[in-house]
């Protein structure tokens, strides 16, 4: 340590280790309020419930249903709801109730992977470039704005008709391309306030390195925006990857995802003879798009208390 931080140290003016911004405990007094508030709010608990059994679909089928989603019978072709089948039967005479239960499976998989790819990367980058600034602030941004400039949609359908066949992660590569950087914007605004604090100045004249100030002090106190955003992209992902199935680029059967049947009760106006057929998965679909936002929202007042 050099004189002059040892002196500042003698006289107090500089700690002997980095403190937390002020207003610290009020601001987890505040996020205990809230997290007290929100566990009181039926929408949110109602949200969780959903979510919950969205993925105890998806890991385990077999709670929900027993019957086997290929044992299937052309004379009960899209036959409507009734004793011990409650979603009827699809065009191959398939019991809906368990296509839909495993169907959760790949639209979840799909949802959550894109979260956290595009969490992961717009964490890292935003970082670096809020953090460093520069050329490495100059050489991020201007690739995010070429990916914030491209046609979206175009550009999805274009890439995914270069595949032979779709898989989830062919799915998941083509939305995280496209949804990072929007992303990483956000952080990059939150990491560009928080490195300003007081105790962000005080541990680099401590001599504290980039990289512990970054993982320590800056990246945690900056994030709240992007697990806020994490969340409420797992329904947008969904909800994408069903668009892509209905527009014939995305996942296709023998596979089992709710996009995959609302585009197979799309074709040749199956849901017009047999509604039932759009009417579950995308029952199903818009339910749990709107838990994760629900969810989402309750998450931003529990984590940024101040922006209520």
């Amino acid at each position: 340590m050099s004189d002059a931080v040892e002196a500042l140290v003698a006289t107090g003016a500089v700690p002997e280790t980095p403190v937390p911004p002020r207003g610290g405990e009020k601001r987890r007094g505040l996020m205990a309020e809230g997290l007290r508030r929100t566990r009181s709010q039926p929408f949110f608990i109602l949200s969780v419930l959903i979510i919950a059994a969205v993925g105890l679909m998806a890991v385990a089928p077999g709670l929900f249903t027993r019957t086997d989603p290929r044992d299937c019978s052309l004379i009960q072709s899209r036959l409507g709801p009734r004793a011990g089948h409650p979603f009827g039967f699809d065009m191959q005479g398939c019991d809906y109730f368990s296509n839909v239960v495993h169907g959760a499976r790949i639209s979840l998989e799909v949802g959550l992977l894109v979260a956290l790819f595009t969490f992961v990367i717009a964490t890292v980058a935003g970082a670096l470039a809020g953090y460093f600034g520069g050329l490495v602030d100059t050489v991020i941004s201007r690739i995010a704005d070429i990916v914030l400039g491209v046609p979206v949609g175009i550009a999805s359908l274009v890439i995914l008709y270069q595949f032979r066949s779709r898989t989830v992660w062919t799915i998941v590569f083509v939305l995280v391309l496209f949804t990072w950087a929007g992303t990483m914007r956000y952080l990059r605004g939150s990491v560009l306030q928080v490195k300003q604090l007081e105790y962000v100045q005080a541990a680099r004249v401590l001599g504290v390195g980039h990289w512990g100030i970054l993982r320590r002090h800056v990246v945690p106190n900056a994030i709240t925006p992007l697990v806020v955003m994490s969340t409420l992209g797992v329904g947008a992902a969904m909800t994408a990857e069903a668009g892509f199935s209905i527009l014939g680029v995305g996942i296709k059967l023998p596979t089992f995802s709710w996009g995959v049947q609302i585009a197979a009760a799309s074709t040749n106006g199956n849901w017009q003879i047999a509604p039932h057929l759009m009417f579950f998965p995308a029952g199903m679909l818009g339910l749990t798009t709107l838990a994760f936002v629900v969810l989402g929202e309750n998450l931003r007042d529990v984590l940024d208390p101040r922006g209520r």
